[in-house]
């Protein structure tokens, strides 16, 4: 059996080394694409991957399995001060597992957010992104509800957009509870839960509800009906590659589901006024970038107040990778971002 406590501590001395010599042991040659310099230690952990991670991806229990043993290898370390509880509430397809952050300084007029993993709809749990769920809640001084939403092929779209919705809309209801500002929430996500938070905006627009406090976009998926430059550009030798993010698509569609479907490509919706203001961060290395930049300026151009940051040379996916420095300042600097933003909320 693999000590993966063992293991993570070779892999932090390990990525310690100078760049030089993590380059010489992954190719010698700085990896550039667009302009772009791929971080030495996410070089060095590609090359290093075991083949199952480049190559065509298996059965959906087998990726799931790969995930939860990447996560747990690469995480980052446990954030002091903040207290975690599980519970569920009533979702629609039965109960609804949550994991709440409370950080030991709460400030009372901060929103609860609810926040969603990524994972593509197919993989992923509570522990996906239990260490970022951390920083946040650390960080913009609020209590982070994480909602272990259904997953397809089980449960295909809009199975998971629903759980989302039913547990923003009951955070509203509690967020006192959880020392939240109360009658709102924030709402958020990375990848596919990123694409619910963004597409549960328009939802609550449309259906004349008071928006969100703030919605979180974390390099979100926005248009998968359309193929950009960096979808070809940034699309292979990465963890999440292309015949990746195709193999979670079909999962979570399904043969019914439109891609241009609003609801599965948010930056397609006609009207873009009135949503919640937007913290969006995007990978420089990352097939989604330029997705994530465009439903950014196309949020400005509907006058709803964006910030924007794209970490160039990171992959898709680094908020979960502890291990690397610059992926975790990243995460940091989000989550001050996020904090930023609730300070200027109105009162």
């Amino acid at each position: 059996m693999v000590n993966t406590s063992a293991t993570r501590l070779l892999l932090r001395a390990v990525l310690a080394l100078p760049t030089p010599i993590l380059r010489a042991v992954s190719g010698a040659a700085a990896v550039v694409r667009g302009g772009r310099t791929l971080d030495p230690r996410f070089q060095f952990l590609f090359y290093m991957a075991p083949p199952s991670f480049a190559g065509a991806p298996g059965s959906v229990e087998e990726e799931r399995a790969l995930a939860a043993r990447g996560t747990a290898l690469v995480g980052g370390e446990t954030e002091p001060g903040v207290v975690t509880e599980d519970f569920s509430i009533q979702g629609p397809g039965g109960p609804l597992p949550i994991r709440a952050y409370r950080p030991s300084r709460i400030d009372p007029k901060a929103p609860v957010m609810v926040y969603a993993h990524g994972g593509g709809g197919v993989i992923g749990d509570l522990e996906t992104s239990h260490i970022a769920c951390q920083v946040i809640a650390a960080a913009a001084r609020c209590c982070v509800l994480s909602v272990d939403y259904r997953l397809a092929p089980e449960h295909r779209f809009p199975a998971g957009l629903e759980d989302m919705a039913a547990a923003w809309h009951w955070a509203c209801d509690n967020a006192l509870r959880f020392g939240g500002r109360p009658g709102t929430a924030a709402i958020g996500g990375d990848s596919r839960g990123a694409n619910f938070a963004a597409v549960l905006c328009q939802e609550i627009r449309r259906v004349g509800a008071p928006q969100p406090a703030l919605q979180l976009l974390i390099y979100p998926p926005v248009d998968i009906a359309s193929e950009t430059p960096s979808m070809i550009l940034y699309g292979e030798g990465q963890f999440a590659n292309r015949a990746r993010s195709k193999w979670a698509q079909d999962h979570y569609l399904g043969a019914q589901a439109d891609p241009a479907d609003p609801r599965l490509s948010p930056l397609r919706s006609c009207n873009l006024t009135g949503l919640a203001p937007a913290v969006i961060a995007t990978a420089g290395f990352d097939a989604l970038v330029d997705q994530g930049e465009a439903y950014a300026r196309a949020l400005r151009d509907a006058d709803v107040a964006v910030t924007y940051r794209c970490y160039d040379s990171l992959p898709h996916g680094f908020i979960a990778f502890g291990v690397v420095p610059a992926a975790q300042a990243a995460l940091r600097q989000i989550a001050g971002l996020v904090r930023a933003a609730y300070e200027g909320l109105d009162p």
